[in-house]
């Protein structure tokens, strides 16, 4: 166990599934206190049953339900703003709804979120970090994923802003950008052999990321080993850049 994160309050959102509930687990096991934010209040549950999180039922598009939950969170020591959707099309099939609801929980919440955390942070002179799950998709020109991946590189440019400005009062900013990884929503959007095989040829590694190797990695970035490193967006892709 990490000595470090005893008893540390860790904001996770998106924690129900996939690389968030992979997070909720780790830092849990490491004596952190979860607080798991999700849509499904079933998945909360049966984190609450595994870990003890302190769980809260949220839809991240809308904005109201961010700004009244968020008055009664803190205080917090650490963020990973992790949930995220995609509604995959082609670039002239994509509509303006997919667009906007894409951009309001990829983008306005972790803004929104992060934002409520760190005035809490300054007002109290708390060295927090916050780790913001991109994706590949923001660093390449992936088909049928326009509005994803503009959210997502949207959510680089905030991290790189978010470390500039924060870096002087000792809070570090980082992205975390995984490949195709195998959560629920990485199985549905990747399932056809005919989408997936050139993906796997272009990985060296020749397969996809497990959730829980880019939870590591986020824990990684919230821990002292990582105190010089804020304002990186780190591909965590098997070596996909390089092929």
């Amino acid at each position: 166990m990490n000595a470090e994160f005893q008893g540390k309050r860790i904001l996770i959102t998106g924690a129900g599934k996939g690389i968030g509930r992979a997070l909720a687990t780790m830092a849990a096991a490491e004596g952190a206190t979860i607080v798991a934010l999700s849509r499904s209040a079933t998945d909360l549950a049966t984190l609450h049953h595994a870990t003890g999180a302190e769980t809260h039922t949220i839809d991240l598009e809308h904005t109201e339900a961010i700004t009244t939950l968020m008055a009664t969170l803190a205080p917090v020591d650490y963020l990973i703003n992790n949930a995220g959707i995609a509604r995959l099309a082609p670039f002239t099939e994509t509509t303006l709804t997919q667009l906007d609801q894409i951009m309001a929980v990829n983008l306005r919440a972790p803004f929104l979120i992060a934002q409520s955390v760190v005035r809490d942070w300054l007002s109290r002179n708390h060295q927090g970090a916050i780790v913001n799950v991109s994706s590949i998709a923001s660093l390449w020109g992936t088909p049928d994923h326009v509005a994803y991946a503009a959210s997502k590189a949207a959510l680089d440019s905030m991290t790189l802003t978010m470390a500039n400005e924060l870096g002087p009062f000792g809070i570090r900013t980082n992205s975390i950008n995984p490949v195709i990884t195998l959560t629920p929503m990485g199985e549905r959007a990747w399932s056809d052999p005919a989408k997936s095989t050139p993906m796997l040829t272009r990985i060296p590694l020749r397969r996809f990321a497990k959730p829980e190797e880019i939870a590591s990695v986020a824990m990684f970035l919230l821990s002292a080993a990582a105190s010089m490193i804020n304002g990186v967006i780190m591909p965590i892709d098997g070596g996909f850049r390089a092929g």
